[in-house]
């Protein structure tokens, strides 16, 4: 097993032309956020902005005494683009994060979700935080209750629930537990590149398997191929699905939008394998960004000619610190059309003029968070309706056979002691 930090470190910084801004073709970043104009090669996030918990709240000054190479190109009107040789000189003084892996012990395996929109009951995440770096993830927020930064410290502060394994196996055991729905990798992505070293993700299909307990896992790295083997066995009994979420076909904005994930062209290699394998394979296209990843027919039609039989699509979801995270990556990346596309996921989520002004940028109703609502949200449901009766997916899931789960567990608890009366 690995030590108790595991770092993999890449120091260099993008100089690609197109993620170099000034201040005269870049909007106004939002409130309190540093004026960061540089993405971090192999990061999602631009910088780490403090938590909603944080007892002091800084915000950017510029002096005048720094320049206007650091603080992000300045705020003078009459600022010039960043030169090419200032660009060298600012990617050899900044040095990107590395990844540190912090063990954890954990005190329960199990979360349970009360929510009607999410399709499972039950969740297991082996990690906290995901290398991965994807930009949308709506579970960046939850790094604030451990005092870190949903930007940044997200992707790079990991946390490795060591003991994961033996606390499920003590669960799903208890007299008390009720079997239900089970998903691997809500919060996290289990297939995240630390999982080849710490074997955790492996460790809870193993147990899952051994009591023939039922689950899915969701990801989209191709590292779920090393464990085809117990999960086909699984498949075989009707108990394992797997489903993997390509967020687009454009190689390029993956990048950006998921710098650590794999390739759009691997997840579809890993669809066909996994189907070849005889697991049954959907697909999630998720979220969905107005104006980025404007290409959900031609995603579904790969997936399905790669063996995927079920889809599902949710739209981008900003809830607390997310929305200042995922803003800021617009305008480091998509200056122009920043302004665009929040506009429109607003009206995604159908928030008023006053909520506008206020900054915010996504509604929590779970009635409506995960599809959208009003013409917008219309328009991509009837979008994703017809292309998949087109391509002939299924409309409900794989069902799962739960009574050997059932023997094995009656088998726990041993002989019941008949009755005295």
């Amino acid at each position: 097993m690995p030590k108790s930090k595991h770092s993999s470190h890449f120091p260099s910084i993008s100089c690609d032309e197109e993620w170099l801004r000034t201040s005269e073709d870049a909007e106004p970043v939002p409130e309190g956020a540093p004026p960061v104009r540089i993405a971090l090669k192999g990061r999602g996030a631009v910088s780490a902005p403090l938590h909603r918990f944080a007892k002091e709240q800084r915000e950017w000054l510029d002096d005048g005494w720094s320049g206007s190479m650091a603080q992000g190109a300045g705020t003078d009107a009459q600022d010039q683009e960043v030169s090419h040789d200032e660009a060298i000189w600012w990617q050899q003084a900044a040095q990107a994060p590395s990844t540190q892996v912090h063990e954890e012990r954990a005190r329960s395996a199990i979360q349970k979700n009360d929510s009607p929109d999410i399709f499972f009951d039950h969740s297991v995440n082996p990690y906290r935080g995901c290398e991965h770096g994807c930009i949308y993830c709506y579970a960046r927020p939850y790094h604030s209750y451990l005092n870190l930064s949903p930007g940044l410290d997200f992707e790079t502060q990991l946390f490795a629930k060591t003991n994961i394994a033996e606390v499920l196996r003590r669960e799903i055991g208890h007299p008390r537990y009720r079997p239900a729905s089970l998903n691997i990798g809500s919060a996290t992505d289990c297939y995240q590149p630390i999982e080849r070293d710490w074997r955790l993700t492996r460790q809870v299909i193993e147990v899952l398997h051994e009591a023939c307990h039922p689950f899915s896992v969701i990801t989209k790295s191709s590292g779920v191929e090393r464990d085809i083997d117990l999960i086909a066995r699984a498949a075989s009994c009707k108990r394992s699905a797997v489903y993997i979420t390509i967020t687009t076909l454009d190689g390029r904005l993956a990048r950006l939008l998921e710098p650590r994930a794999a390739a759009p062209h691997r997840r579809l290699q890993t669809i066909r394998r996994l189907a070849e394998a005889g697991i049954p394979v959907g697909v999630s296209v998720a979220p969905h960004i107005p104006f980025l990843n404007d290409d959900m027919e031609q995603v579904l039609e790969a997936a399905r000619e790669a063996g995927a039989t079920t889809a599902f699509y949710t739209v981008l979801r900003l809830p607390w610190e997310l929305n200042g995270v995922f803003q800021q990556w617009l305008q480091a990346h998509y200056p122009q059309r920043a302004a665009r596309v929040m506009e429109r996921v607003r009206d995604l989520h159908q928030i008023s003029d006053e909520e506008r002004a206020r900054g915010k940028s996504y509604s929590s109703d779970y009635l409506t968070r995960m599809k959208g609502q009003g013409l917008w949200a219309q328009l991509v449901r009837q979008r994703f309706a017809r292309s998949c009766e087109q391509l002939g997916y299924g409309r409900e899931r794989e069902p799962l056979d739960w009574a050997p789960f059932a023997a094995w567990q009656q088998g726990q608890r041993g002989p019941q002691q008949s009755s005295l009366f």
